[in-house]
């Protein structure tokens, strides 16, 4: 709806590249018939455009040289007597106005009227254009349209109750198996698809990027791999609750929900690290098992507090509640998805895996027992 109403680029769009104008237009037919029975596209056009008619004059070079005319001298005088030539500049209110010469009544002559066109001979006789050249009428002609100054067709395509992800996996497909390129000739997908593989591979770096991060952060606080490494697992575990809620809802991987997963790894890494100074400080004083459930107690309020404020928090997006709400609605699901998940991930996982990481510490410190 965003894209009708900005006139952004088609969904699907497939770009076929050659270098024969009659061959690329019979292969945008012929995908465009293919992709038109996928589920999910709606008004497949096959991007020929056909301009408007046009005169062509093409110069008869025997007779140009008989009466001793160039070409350039033929050209000259014929674009005077149709759209004039510019010849000069007038200063007019601070700035230049061209001086346009131009024969007269030219926006009104017909085919006959231009076959009767007289042209100037270098004697200074008058002679004809159609003794000279033959001056046709073009029906009409596609649009070319090039890309890196390679000729190119365009097929574009709008969606319709489906996900682009899914409908472009069966475009591919079809294409592939039933569309035959000669040599020379390849294609390549754009519009919203290419520009949301762009923005995927951008935010799956932004989330290697946070990863790292938190990775980092925790190293830096406790100087120990293995908390670190425990804390960042549960952080990026907490994505699989929002990958289900997503699947649960069939909502769509865009990159409203990409962002909410960015999101959950930095929430639950934040929880995570709480817990683990909660139960590091009580580790002088108190047992292993008794750390633990001093620490998972004292945070347990804090983090109901937190899911249960974001959830009801974004509940109405998620049910796509008021104006805009669809918008934002998969940041939404995904964000409520992963706080969900992280419950039994902060309160069961992360104090089970903190146990097994801290079995031996008696044996190592039994005075701080």
């Amino acid at each position: 709806m965003l894209g009708d109403l900005m006139a952004s680029i088609q969904p699907v769009e497939i770009k076929i590249f050659g270098s024969d104008q009659k061959k690329l237009q019979e292969l945008s037919r012929q995908t465009s018939d293919i992709i038109a029975d996928i589920p999910g596209i709606a008004d497949p056009f096959d991007g020929i455009v056909i301009a408007g008619p046009s005169i062509s004059v093409l110069p008869n070079y025997s007779k140009l040289a008989q009466y001793g005319i160039t070409p350039t001298d033929l050209q000259y005088q014929l674009q005077t007597s149709l759209e004039g030539n510019v010849v000069g500049n007038l200063f007019e209110k601070e700035q230049y106005s061209v001086i346009r010469l131009v024969y007269p009544g030219s926006r009104k002559l017909s085919i006959t009227d231009i076959n009767n066109q007289q042209v100037f001979l270098p004697n200074g006789r008058l002679i004809p254009i159609h003794e000279l050249a033959t001056v046709i009428i073009n029906p009409g002609d596609a649009e070319i349209q090039r890309s890196n100054l390679q000729s190119m067709g365009v097929v574009t395509a709008d969606l319709e109750n489906r996900d682009l992800g899914s409908v472009m996996k069966d475009v591919q497909e079809k294409i592939s198996s039933k569309l035959i390129l000669p040599t020379g000739y390849y294609i390549e997908y754009g519009g919203a698809y290419a520009e949301q593989q762009k923005s995927f591979k951008e935010l799956l770096m932004i989330l290697i990027a946070a990863s790292l991060l938190v990775f980092s952060v925790i190293l830096f606080l406790f100087q120990k791999i293995k908390v670190a490494l425990l804390i960042l697992l549960i952080a990026v575990l907490g994505i699989s609750g929002s990958y289900l809620a997503l699947w649960l809802t069939n909502t769509p991987l865009n990159v409203g929900s990409y962002t909410g997963l960015i999101m959950i790894v930095g929430i639950i890494g934040e929880n995570s690290i709480f817990t683990f100074l909660q139960f590091k400080e009580s580790l002088h004083e108190k047992s292993v098992d008794d750390s633990i459930i001093f620490a998972i107690s004292t945070r347990l309020r804090p983090k109901l507090m937190t899911a249960l404020g974001a959830i009801i928090a974004l509940m109405p997006l998620a049910l796509g509640i008021g104006t805009g709400a669809q918008l934002h609605q998969p940041l939404a699901i995904a964000v409520i998805g992963g706080f969900i998940i992280a419950l039994p991930l902060l309160l069961i996982v992360l104090p089970s895996m903190l146990r097994l990481v801290f079995k031996n510490y008696k044996q190592k410190h039994p005075e701080k027992v």
